[in-house]
């Protein structure tokens, strides 16, 4: 597997089979990585995204990129840092849920961003680490 680290604007990665919206709950329209790939989607996507809504702590669904120029999108949900029980084993385990995602829809290829660092207040640092470890060893396990 290749890692590789970008700053940017995610949905200005037309090179990648999918992106990673790191998602609330409801899989719904929201403030920087949600909003930006649901305004570069189009309502199309959250048309999509009802029928998985909720989603759990953790875990990971695809849907059409619909407007991207990207084929799909994971959406996945992490824990709030300050307001959720277990906020580092819920990173863990949805970045490894991400992956398992991405490998059943053959998805070669993703865009993911610092997930739970906006909204959810996961401190960066300690989110890189833990995405990138969770990454380099394949992801989390679900009997983690």
């Amino acid at each position: 597997m290749r890692v590789e680290i970008v700053v940017g604007n995610i949905v200005r990665q037309p090179d990648v089979d999918a992106l990673v919206n790191s998602a609330n709950a409801n899989l719904r329209f929201g403030s920087g990585v949600a909003g930006s790939i649901h305004t570069a989607a189009g309502p199309e996507l959250e048309q999509y995204c009802r029928r998985y809504s909720p989603i759990a702590l953790g875990e990971a669904v695809f849907t059409p990129g619909v407007e991207l120029p990207n084929p799909f999108v994971i959406h996945d949900r992490a824990a709030s840092y300050i307001n959720d029980d277990h906020p580092v084993r819920h990173l863990d385990l949805v970045v490894g849920q991400t992956l398992r995602v991405a490998k059943e829809a053959g998805i070669k290829s993703l865009a993911m961003p610092a997930i739970g660092t906006g909204v959810f207040k996961f401190p960066p640092e300690l989110a890189a680490e833990i995405i990138l470890n969770a990454l380099l060893s394949g992801g989390a396990t679900e009997d983690q």
